[in-house]
């Protein structure tokens, strides 16, 4: 279950609540995966330069609301006021690899950041992925441009050996605020039929559906129905149309699309295709707009999907977990083992981590270097060990990673497990001097680009 968001923030700081736009409160099953898109997140030149030092206060916002949920941050892409952040349940996180990101300048000629896109790449049990969020030219008479710029998004390539081009990708998601307007229609007519809520008189006029009848690049994507107000544009905190004096036609600039590589080769079959070719399929849940949010002059999009995978990954590179009973009042092990062509690398390292504070790869409380501090192997086993002066005195719920430098990313997590609190400091607060300054590796890149 995957739940894609497109919002452009209007340079606004987060909302205070987002259990809604993230359908947290929904009674089905939660979701495995969360991908949001943001466009226009603050990006003045003091914002951005501490941005660089520090996560912004979008991805810290939704690691705040996520990491407790049992998600952690996989991967990040920012270009100026582009941001793609992608969180994943604990679960996933040993079959997704080959995690490459990149963005495509389109602004002022390809030199300028404020439009283009930026996209993250995977392969998520075995299956290609790649997710897009775009900002593409404002202006109704700048449909030619939008679609000039996102061919040029397409062609762009990712560093690396054997990454497949963006449409060779088994499923590609392209989203974003992409600036299509409903054309020929004067605004009292639009305005009266979304009043009325007959959308479909507006469907033929927008440009996106206009462009896909004839641009051959355009037609393998697949897109919901448009079954709610058009998103842009609002008077900020309201659910009324711009009553400025440029008074903007409403359009739906901000719109989630698909495309499923197999179904688009099949499709130029006549004989068709049995279900046993179709190792991966995409299915659209809901697809709608979240008119209580006002921060910006646009309304958020999300689309849930069901992503249904014959995996052709079922065993991790990496299966590892603790040994015996775990405190601070004596030295651990870690019991770990790799399947035979893993490629291992002496700065590989198992991280500690607390369950209910682990947002993304840095937030390891410690660390084993998998090769310094291993102290007995075989063809099956491994052991590494831990001090007991690494090993939190208050105890909790953690789990351990496995992070392949290699690979540059985490290959193998263990379940939850308990460590006891160290009986000896029971009843004594430890102060914030006393807990202990570990240094990160320093091979440990995240996936952020800037």
């Amino acid at each position: 279950r995957l739940h894609l968001v497109t919002w452009n923030v209007g340079t606004a700081s987060p909302p205070p609540d987002v259990t809604s736009l993230l359908q947290l409160d929904s009674l089905g099953p939660a979701m495995d995966m969360y991908v949001i898109g943001l466009q226009e997140v603050n990006s003045r030149i003091t914002n951005f330069l501490s941005d660089l030092a520090f996560d912004d206060p979008w991805s810290i916002f939704f690691m705040t609301v996520l990491s407790p949920l049992g998600y952690m941050k996989l991967s990040s892409v920012r270009m100026q006021g582009l941001l793609l952040l992608i969180f994943v349940k604990h679960v996933h996180i040993p079959f997704i690899r080959d995690i490459h990101t990149h963005y495509t300048r389109t602004g002022l000629y390809g030199y300028w950041g404020n439009k283009g896109g930026v996209t993250v790449r995977m392969s998520l049990y075995g299956h290609t992925v790649c997710f897009m969020n775009c900002h593409l030219p404002a202006h109704m008479e700048n449909t030619e441009q939008r679609l000039d710029d996102f061919e040029k998004i397409l062609e762009m390539q990712f560093e690396g050996e054997n990454i497949p081009n963006t449409l060779d990708h088994d499923v590609l998601f392209w989203f974003g605020d992409l600036n299509f307007r409903i054309a020929d229609y004067g605004i009292h007519f639009v305005r009266e039929s979304i009043n009325n809520k007959r959308y479909n008189l507006l469907w033929e006029k927008d440009q996106l559906n206009m462009a896909k009848k004839k641009e051959a690049f355009l037609q393998e994507f697949i897109e919901g129905p448009l079954q709610f107000k058009p998103t842009y544009k609002f008077d900020l905190y309201s659910d009324v149309y711009d009553t400025s004096e440029k008074k903007r036609k409403p359009a739906w600039t901000d719109r989630i699309l698909w495309r499923v590589k197999n179904l688009c080769q099949h499709a130029s079959k006549e004989d068709g295709f049995s279900e046993e070719e179709q190792t991966i399929s995409v299915t659209l849940n809901n697809y709608v707009s979240h008119m209580s949010y006002g921060i910006s002059d646009h309304k958020p999009v999300t689309g849930t999907f069901g992503l249904e995978l014959k995996p052709l990954v079922s065993d991790p590179l990496v299966t590892l977990s603790p040994e015996g009973e775990w405190s601070a009042e004596h030295d651990v092990l870690i019991n770990y083992s790799a399947v035979p062509d893993f490629p291992s690398s002496a700065w590989d390292w198992i991280g500690l981590f607390k369950v209910v504070t682990f947002r993304h790869v840095n937030d390891y409380v410690t660390y084993a270097w998998v090769e310094d501090d291993e102290i007995s192997s075989n063809e099956n086993r491994k052991q590494v060990y831990m001090s007991a002066a690494e090993i939190p005195d208050t105890g909790g719920e953690f789990l351990l990673c496995y992070y392949s430098n290699n690979l540059q990313s985490i290959v193998g997590i263990s379940q939850p497990f308990q460590i006891q609190p160290n009986r000896t400091l029971l009843g004594k607060d430890l102060t914030q001097e006393e807990k202990r300054w570990v240094q990160k590796p320093d091979n440990l890149e995240s996936h952020d680009d800037f």
